[in-house]
């Protein structure tokens, strides 16, 4: 079959006359392309407009979580260069996945084809409008996919601790409790006065007071070492030494249970004690550990909007910043990172997309915590200018040099090393602050970089 006759059969370019055809035919060179062939290289502008007639190219890319397909060419589908296209390097090689044809147009014929060939400069500038929606979707898509790994990696640690806490302070309970009834039963039937009862109750108003817990190792250890001796000396078990060490109660208000109590009733009483502090301990520790797993499930029920639409309202940044931080808690507290936050209580609203609102602070914060190194310092102040928000979000690393600052919105420009970054943070912050009518811009020096982020104020 002739070049002619495939062109007026291909998915794409066949509705176009055949005149039109007959002149890309005449300009056009056949070529055949084998498994494994690179037909546009990364990094090299497209200089040929290519014409799929069979065959299959894929480029694929790592975006931070292993190489997979980005983009796909079939027979019946045009890529390369286009009439009016920019001539944009590819991020990664478009590589031939099944032996391939086509007709290769040289870049150079372009000017000559719009006014020649107006039918397939129609269908070539839809297909590189529709090919740029579809790349920016699945930018999009990608990088919400990157950022919801880090925040299940990183709300998976956060949740962990306070969960095993709860566990583990539940376990303990039960035996406390048990004890705590064991030695309750033997105070019932030991027959002790209003008087005696008094002074255990004075004991026990010591449990759960903060300064045993900011005592050194070693004065901890003392303090177990004496208490366990005058259990010892007093005839009562040692096994209470250390729960009764991590509470306040002194050997002085432990002189005045001997004083009142003796024997078996002594041995009940500090067995009484140390269980009925521990249960205290313990409950305070499931509440302290429950509160926090409550907050970070609020924090991601509020970063996502979750509950809902994915439509413009007024939305507080504040708040979507600080859940942000809470969001990216692990790397702070891995990193000793000092975090500063300047947001004024009369901050007006913004008129946004909440969750792709806190999309952008999750790139910009997230670049911040990875520019500073360990101890460093993160910023972040907001400020009413006129009739828009103003946010500054700013680190202390070794800044952006002034030779790719201009470059760092481009889609796949990174810093960072393969696999650490992929390259598309900045530019879905461009992106999705377009859509918002938002603007952000940068100034860097080492030692400071400064990202501003320009909102409109929602109308009251």
């Amino acid at each position: 079959m002739d070049i002619l006759a495939r062109l007026a059969t291909h998915r794409a370019l066949g509705p176009a006359p055949a005149h039109e055809h007959a002149w890309l035919a005449e300009r056009g060179v056949l070529r055949t392309y084998a498994v494994g062939d690179v037909v546009t290289k990364a990094g090299e502008q497209a200089t040929e407009l290519l014409i799929l007639l069979t065959g299959h190219l894929v480029i694929r890319g790592d975006r931070g979580a292993g190489s997979h397909k980005i983009f796909e060419w079939k027979a019946g589908d045009v890529g390369g260069v286009m009439p009016y296209s920019r001539g944009a390097s590819p991020p990664h090689d478009a590589v031939v996945e099944e032996t391939a044809e086509v007709l290769v147009v040289d870049a150079a014929h372009l000017p000559d084809a719009i006014r020649e060939c107006p039918e397939v400069t129609t269908i070539l500038v839809r297909v590189m409008v529709d090919r740029a929606r579809t790349f920016t979707s699945s930018q999009l898509r990608d990088e919400k996919l990157i950022s919801l790994g880090k925040i299940a990696a990183g709300m998976a640690h956060e949740l962990n601790n306070p969960a095993s806490a709860v566990v583990r302070s539940a376990n303990t309970l039960t035996d406390a409790l048990l004890e705590a009834e064991s030695a309750a039963r033997t105070l019932a039937g030991a027959g002790l006065s209003e008087a005696q009862f008094a002074a255990i109750d004075r004991a026990r108003v010591t449990c759960g007071a903060p300064d045993a817990s900011r005592m050194s190792a070693i004065d901890r250890a003392d303090r177990e070492d004496a208490i366990t001796g005058w259990l010892e000396d007093n005839g009562a078990t040692a096994d209470v030494a250390a729960t009764l060490a991590d509470t306040a109660i002194s050997l002085d208000a432990l002189d005045e249970l001997a004083a009142n109590t003796s024997g078996e009733a002594l041995d009940a009483t500090v067995r009484w004690l140390a269980a009925c502090c521990l249960v205290r301990s313990l409950s305070s520790e499931i509440e302290t550990a429950a509160g926090r797993i409550h907050d970070l499930v609020r924090a991601v029920k509020g970063f996502s909007f979750m509950d809902r639409a994915p439509a413009p309202e007024p939305v507080d940044i504040r708040r979507g910043i600080k859940d942000t931080f809470t969001m990216l808690g692990t790397k702070t507290r891995s990193k000793a990172v000092e975090v500063a936050l300047d947001l004024p209580d009369d901050l007006p609203s913004v008129h946004a997309v909440g969750a792709e609102l806190n999309q952008v602070w999750m790139n910009l914060i997230d670049n911040a915590l990875d520019a500073v190194s360990d101890g460093g310092r993160v910023g972040v102040t907001a400020s009413r200018e006129i009739d828009a928000v103003v946010v500054h979000i700013v680190d202390d690393g070794p800044g952006i040099p002034p030779d790719i600052q201009a470059r760092i919105f481009d889609p796949f420009f990174t810093t960072k090393g393969v696999g650490e970054g992929s390259g598309l943070g900045l530019d879905i912050v461009r992106r999705l602050l377009q859509a918002h009518e938002a603007g952000i811009s940068v100034e860097s020096v080492p030692g400071r970089t400064d990202f501003q982020v320009r909102l409109p104020a929602a109308q009251s």
